[in-house]
């Protein structure tokens, strides 16, 4: 088996996690499996470098010493707003002899400064699409997804998506064992898929200001099989259906409906994820009533049956 090198790039006002969090995934592989990474890490000089969060990190080496990699990475950071000019010249010419490029949080916008991203669709953090898409409209910003693959181009949402992305990359390496053997090592209990949504739907969605609004958010969370249609909900919170929407929208950002299709999604996730129940009992539980209606909403939402989420995603047992 081919020794695959993976590099990392630091620089000033990095963030610590997203160097760390593949750093760790990566170095677990090749502890389970010796020889199948060599891991680096790399900053301009050599030098020490000192995160966003005040951790000073000490590299393996310089950018100028560094072979080409097998896998690129490029965290992200404070360090992104204003990066070293030197820093997207060596990304410029550097990154296009890496097998893979990959970008965790906002060093996607680094790729971008170096023109490594245009025509590409890639996603980083939820705050910063925008400002990628503004700066950069070659590129296709996906604000959604916690990674993308485009080719050989892989970028990631925020900070712990990087885990998720090189849980990912490490299973295309080496397979499904080796990554879900990394998984329970760092207590990652679930490897998220790439087009899972940045948000879970209480995060998506904001907190309603008032009560009522905000006890029928809970209700819905703890009650995904229950009648969930307006009428039913707007009664629960002492509103007409008419008044009901228009101020669940106004506060949450939302529209109800869409609420809850997210909210029973997540709910059938978790009971695929963590229980052996049947895929009629699930869609039954999580408020689908049939495997169809349940089978179109993940098709829809991420591209794959129940079934085939359960096989894909649901750790081994461990042994």
């Amino acid at each position: 088996m081919a020794q695959r090198t993976v590099l990392i790039v630091v620089f000033d006002g990095v963030q610590s996690l997203d160097v760390t969090g593949p750093l760790e995934v990566f170095t677990g592989a090749e502890r389970r499996i010796p020889g199948s990474y060599r891991i680096r890490t790399a900053s301009l000089d050599g030098g020490p470098v000192r995160t966003s969060s005040g951790l000073t990190l000490v590299p393996d080496g310089s950018l100028a010493d560094a072979d080409g990699p097998h896998t690129l990475v490029v965290p992200g950071g404070e360090g992104t707003r204003s990066p070293d000019p030197r820093l997207v010249a060596w990304l410029r010419g550097h990154g296009p002899r890496a097998r893979r490029l990959v970008s965790v949080c906002t060093g996607a916008i680094l790729l971008a400064r170096a023109g490594l991203l245009d025509g590409r669709r890639v996603t980083t953090h939820w705050a910063y699409c925008e400002k990628l898409a503004r700066d950069h409209p070659a590129v296709r910003v996906d604000p959604d997804p916690i990674f993308v693959r485009d080719g050989d181009v892989a970028t990631s949402a925020g900070v712990t998506a990087g885990i998720d992305l090189a849980l990912a990359l490490v299973e295309e390496d080496l397979g499904r064992d080796a990554a879900l053997t990394v998984a329970r090592h760092l207590v990652v209990f679930l490897r998220r898929p790439g087009n899972q949504a940045q948000f879970s739907a209480q995060l998506a969605a904001q907190t309603a200001r008032r009560g009522p609004l905000r006890d029928v958010q809970q209700w819905i969370t703890e009650h995904p099989d229950g009648d969930l249609g307006v009428d039913a909900l707007a009664a629960r919170a002492a509103l007409s259906p008419r008044h009901f929407a228009r101020a669940f929208h106004a506060e949450t950002g939302t529209t109800p409906g869409r609420y809850v299709d997210r909210v029973r999604l997540e709910h059938a996730r978790r009971l695929l994820e963590d229980t052996a129940d049947g895929i009629e009992e699930i869609s039954r539980a999580s408020g689908y009533g049939t495997p169809e209606a349940m089978r179109r909403a993940f098709v829809r939402a991420l591209g794959a049956s129940p079934a085939e989420y359960r096989r894909r995603f649901r750790p081994a047992p461990a042994p």
